[in-house]
């Protein structure tokens, strides 16, 4: 198809503002599916994003759509995109592919924290933003207010489109404006090829599947290609469209977004934003690809079955394919024994990847308390980078030790101002500005440590604003703040999966609720278990796990007490050597209960 009838977009929205139901629509009218196969969420593929009604990877379709005004057939290469905070990086990616993105904002709510970060993400991608304000069907819309923010908060100056995805209301309207604002792709199909990897999976028979845009040239069967990264070299064997069914082509052209196989076994020979070239003919220098990912959260995986740690390797392999912004490495823990050490986005991104490990492969997991990473200046000046508590040197060694604080916008109605400058402030959060955005809309802005923000902060800002507050941060820096690291000794050893580095501040309460979940969730044994929580020689916190008793005396009848108090004696004797001697293991259930609930 001719470059000018080709368009390439992204939704891009707030979480819950209805861009999956948008795309449902819009693959519904341009008849990408029949009636009888459409279901919600299409682009939607794992069981999960459907459970939970969110959107986790980005997911694309080839559409074709014939105008009646203009008389001629237009391709349309949509990209769905996730809205949570957590799965930014999908959207960065997806952006990389487009020329346009449609901006969807929720008529109910208005525009939200994720609403202008995705914004300004599109336009540092120097993309066409098409507004777009859905859910005009429900009583509480408010169409003549979104159309303000979109224009005063976002500086859009583009007419947004009225739709309701739901009942189809406007999608051909949408659907011309696609065509009529949106610009055709640039590059030429005579150039060298050069093609950007935005996605791709692994699949048992055909290897690594690569979805890829190109940029400029053409891509055809069997032709001979190389990755510009890597510098391996692969033939291709299949090439095609997803519409949103697998569909093969004999070739894509300069403009197209489509997929290839090439018989890749290997995962580490694919990597997303990378630069597919002819190996004939190569290219002089790769496309910009993305910036890396920075892991937010870092956390520690290991399978109840330590049978089962190589089939996790494998495991982790194939999902990094897929999610280029997980980041990990293999570890051992004394208690727990081998394992992986991850770097996710966020919480929710954490919680994903478990769920996908056990459902996909079938591997249960016991995780570790989630963590960030630390910078550590120890007295040589030496700087270390940590994310597993276990690593922290000596305290003897540390000059002073630095977290990550982030940018925090909260964006909520004035009337909830004050719950959620409490909550923040008692999050050890920085004040930093209150701006009016419009009508009853406020934006709080603050410097927070991540690690205030990483457990349950989201939880408590729905829960303070009814859940009419929404939030985004991003990385600032490294900050000088006054961690301790806390150890757990169980009857005198230390058990390295239970440390964990926190603000002196909350040190002692921390400490004091680990050692009462320890007593309430380690079964009694034949001898006395102190359980102590320690800050390097210093013990903060302590419960005792009593010895279970036994009657020594019941068999005991008559005769002189001197012999009833040789038998205690004994007994005093006999337990003062099993605590010397004896060994407290916590069953994988024990650790599952204490670190689920940490």
């Amino acid at each position: 198809m001719e470059q000018k009838y080709i368009r390439n977009f992204s939704i891009i929205a707030h979480i819950d503002h209805g861009k999956s139901t948008l795309s449902d629509r819009l693959i519904e009218y341009t008849h990408g599916l029949e009636k009888r196969e459409m279901c919600n969420q299409v682009l939607d593929s794992m069981d999960i994003e459907r459970e939970r009604g969110i959107t986790i990877k980005l997911n694309a379709a080839t559409l074709k759509y014939f105008d009646e005004s203009t008389k001629h057939e237009y391709q349309f290469n949509l990209i769905d995109t996730p809205g949570h905070v957590d799965f930014n990086y999908e959207v960065s990616r997806s952006l990389a592919a487009c020329e346009g993105a449609i901006l969807v904002v929720d008529a109910t709510q208005g525009v939200q924290a994720q609403t202008i970060a995705n914004n300004y993400l599109a336009l540092s991608n120097k993309l066409f933003i098409l507004p777009v304000i859905n859910k005009i069907d429900l009583p509480s819309a408010n169409i003549e207010k979104t159309s303000s923010e979109i224009k005063n908060i976002l500086k859009c100056d583009n007419q947004p489109i009225l739709v309701s995805s739901k009942t189809g209301v406007g999608i051909t309207n949408l659907l011309k404006g696609i065509i009529d604002r949106i610009p055709p792709p640039n590059g030429n199909s005579n150039d060298t090829l050069k093609a950007l990897i935005f996605d791709s999976y692994y699949d048992s028979y055909r290897g690594v599947i690569c979805f890829i845009r190109i940029k400029s040239g053409v891509i055809k069967n069997n032709q001979h290609i190389k990755m510009m990264a890597s510098n391996k070299s692969f033939k291709i064997t299949e090439i095609g469209i997803k519409t949103p069914k697998f569909q093969n082509v004999s070739e894509l052209k300069c403009g197209e977004v489509g997929w290839i196989a090439a018989n890749i076994k290997t995962a580490k020979d694919v990597e997303v934003g990378d630069t597919i070239t002819d190996f004939n003919f190569p290219a002089n220098e790769p496309l910009p690809g993305y910036k890396k990912s920075l892991p937010m959260v870092y956390c520690g995986m290991f399978p109840i079955d330590n049978s089962k740690y190589d089939e996790l390797k494998d495991a982790m392999n194939k999902i990094s394919l897929s999610d280029s912004s997980l980041v990990y490495k293999y570890e051992t823990s004394k208690a727990l024994g081998f394992g992986i050490r991850c770097g996710f986005l966020g919480l929710l991104h954490m919680d994903v990847i478990q769920e996908r490990i056990n459902r996909e492969f079938k591997i249960d997991l016991i995780l570790t308390a989630p963590s960030v990473e630390y910078e550590i200046v120890k007295t040589n000046n030496q700087i270390l980078r940590i994310n597993n508590p276990c690593d922290m040197p000596d305290k003897t060694q540390i000059k002073e030790i630095k977290e990550p604080y982030v940018n925090l916008s909260i964006i909520s109605p004035e009337e909830f101002l004050g719950n959620l400058m409490k909550l923040a402030q008692s999050h050890r959060a920085i004040y930093k500005n209150l701006s009016i955005i419009e009508g009853d809309q406020r934006k709080l802005e603050y410097v927070i440590p991540l690690n205030e923000i990483v457990y349950n902060f989201f939880n408590d800002l729905k829960v303070v604003s009814r859940g009419y507050a929404s939030m985004n941060y991003e990385f600032l820096d490294y900050r000088k703040s006054d961690l301790v690291k806390i150890d757990i000794l169980l009857n005198g050893t230390k058990v390295d999966a239970l440390s964990l580095i926190i603000h002196k501040e909350h040190a002692y309460s921390k400490a004091r609720e680990i050692c009462e979940k320890l007593k309430k969730y380690i079964p009694r044994h034949q001898f006395e278990i102190p359980i102590q929580a320690v800050i390097g020689s210093k013990v903060v916190a302590r419960e005792t796990i009593s010895a279970i008793y036994k009657n020594v005396l019941a068999k005991c009848y008559g005769g002189d007490v001197s012999r009833k108090r040789k038998l205690l004696e004994q007994q005093k004797e006999g337990k003062k050597k099993l605590k010397m001697i004896g060994k407290v293991s916590l069953s994988q259930d024990t650790f599952i209960k204490i670190l689920s609930k940490n």
